[in-house]
């Protein structure tokens, strides 16, 4: 065995540690780059912040950000599934537990309504995200993060009321809630009394849960769509 061939596993061992370190500083210098870009994409909006401002705030250079990121908007795509991503979490958090769907599902109303409220979310997500990313591409990933939970909530009051639905007529009053909540979270999110405009689309969607509920508890029939109309 010659020389050389006898130091490869040696000095691939003996690297680990320059490799570790260089992954961490890799790590740190995403972290500090998103940080930045998140607060100044808040305060200012993403046309009005720099390049030249985020690399100073986050003490690196410009190459730096290049070599991670190939521009400001893909800065602005890892900041926007952060932020996204922290709410959707926040939403599926009040959710969780085997409680009474209809309070669950005002649970989860009241969470979601928290997240557009949140500056973050209200600028980076609802205003910018639309803009930035292309309509195409900002509804595919609202409906990734957000149309799950709106159809699992659904779900549960469906299967509370002890209606046997298809999953045509699940989609049904799923897209309903979604297009609902999102159009609501857009208006509560830029309103300029917000928690006013929070509180009227609560009691407005709690009142139509309600009106669900009550037809669950009557033993309301819901229409069968093989018949329906005929």
């Amino acid at each position: 065995m010659t020389r050389s061939a006898r130091a490869g596993p040696e000095a691939a061992t003996s690297g680990d540690p320059g490799t570790s370190r260089r992954a961490q500083y890799s790590a740190t210098t995403r972290r500090s780059l998103v940080d930045v870009a998140e607060r100044l994409f808040t305060e200012h909006g993403y046309a009005a912040t720099s390049l030249d401002a985020i690399v100073a705030g986050a003490e690196v250079t410009k190459g730096a950000l290049y070599h991670h990121y190939s521009g400001k908007q893909a800065l602005f795509e890892a900041v926007f599934e952060r932020v996204e991503s922290a709410g959707a979490a926040q939403v599926q958090g009040a959710l969780t537990g085997d409680g009474d769907p209809w309070e669950r599902a005002m649970a989860g109303l009241r969470a979601f309504l928290d997240v557009v409220r949140q500056p973050s979310y209200s600028r980076i997500v609802i205003q910018d995200g639309p803009s930035v990313l292309g309509h195409e591409r900002f509804r595919e990933q609202e409906e990734r993060s957000t149309f799950d939970y709106v159809l699992d909530i659904v779900r549960a009051v469906l299967a509370a009321g002890e209606w046997d639905v298809d999953a045509g007529m699940e989609q049904a009053f799923a897209r309903i809630f979604f297009g609902a909540m999102s159009s609501a979270g857009a208006w509560v999110s830029t309103a300029e009394e917000a928690d006013t405009q929070a509180e009227h689309v609560e009691l407005a969607i709690g009142f139509i849960l309600s009106g669900l509920r009550a037809l669950s508890e009557q033993g309301a029939e819901l229409p069968d769509p093989a018949t329906y109309g005929r």
